[in-house]
């Protein structure tokens, strides 16, 4: 009797510990939402979720998360490599009095973002996508809509490096603060590229600050236009080079490096700006073959940037 009792319970340990060990091993690699799922779902193909939400807790850490129609799937904050890829059925972020989707992750990991439409319900979001971590975040074919705050709020934190690419034709506007955000917290770094992106509405088109940590963006083909201040502004150590771009019909200044910012400006457009270009008290340099006029005033000229350095 002894004997088998020990055995009943040695058997009801393992089981105890399987059944605890089975919702990790029952992550998926690729999870689907859709607008008639249900977050009970184990999210697959032909019983999605209803939520991004639900759907992250069942991918695995460096799944992919895929709509199977066009519906709203909720904010969601994201803490591991993950992908939420819905180029081929957008897929909505509706929110109203919060952040569309927080990125939280630790050094090392990979999260990308295609596909998606981000919106603050009458203007009442905070951030569309807003950054608090480290790691690198891609985000493709995005377009992000009416918010409080900024369309994207890169605000990486902890030691380190973080990176943002913004690619693809991404679309940003009616932004209260900034279209795009880069303001690194205490001790950390930021590294951004910005490719063939659309900012437009917004108070700031880009907005680039160090003041509490190190913060570089490289802007190439992209259009900051009709905002109600600055199309890219650089402030206390923000660094920025802009290539092939174009800043017009800004209510405040077309490229602003201020208060100890630095930009670096070739083969870029600004034009029909209330101020042209403005660098006082800051660095700006020019590859001298950009076009720059039809502003309300076209500003200082901008010096060359010197010829062994190039």
């Amino acid at each position: 009797m002894n004997k088998t009792a020990t055995f009943t319970g040695i058997l009801g340990t393992l089981l105890c510990l399987y059944l605890s060990a089975s919702p990790a091993q029952a992550q998926a690699t690729r999870t689907w939402v859709s607008g008639v799922g249900d977050d009970a779902n184990p999210c697959s193909r032909t019983a999605p979720c209803k939520t991004f939400a639900g759907a992250i807790s069942k991918t695995a850490t460096g799944g992919y998360i895929n709509c199977l129609d066009p519906a709203g799937y909720g904010a969601v904050t994201i803490t591991k490599s993950i992908t939420i890829q819905c180029d081929e059925e957008l897929g909505h972020v509706l929110v109203s009095g919060t952040n569309g989707i927080i990125v939280n992750v630790p050094a090392g990991s990979n999260v990308t973002l295609r596909g998606l439409t981000l919106e603050g319900i009458n203007g009442a979001g905070l951030n569309g996508i807003s950054f608090i971590g480290n790691g690198t975040l891609h985000v493709q074919e995005v377009v992000i809509n009416g918010f409080s705050q900024n369309g994207i709020n890169f605000a990486p934190s902890g030691a380190g490096t973080a990176v943002l690419e913004v690619s693809n034709e991404t679309l940003i506007f009616g932004s209260i603060g900034s279209g795009i955000l880069v303001a690194p917290g205490s001790g950390a770094a930021a590294q951004v590229s910005i490719n063939g992106a659309n900012l437009t509405s917004n108070t700031h088109g880009l907005f680039v600050t160090g003041a509490n940590g190190g913060a570089g963006v490289s802007v190439r083909d992209t259009v900051s236009a009709r905002n109600t201040s600055d199309g890219f502004q650089a402030t206390n150590g923000g660094f920025i080079t802009i290539d092939k771009s174009t800043a017009v019909l800004n209510q405040g200044v077309g490229v602003h490096a201020a208060s100890g910012g630095n930009i670096l400006i070739g083969n870029s457009t600004v034009s029909g700006n209330t101020t042209g270009v403005s660098f006082a008290g800051a660095t700006m340099q020019s590859y001298k073959n950009n076009q720059i006029g039809n502003n309300g005033s076209d500003g200082t000229p901008i010096p060359a940037f010197p010829a062994g350095l190039q």
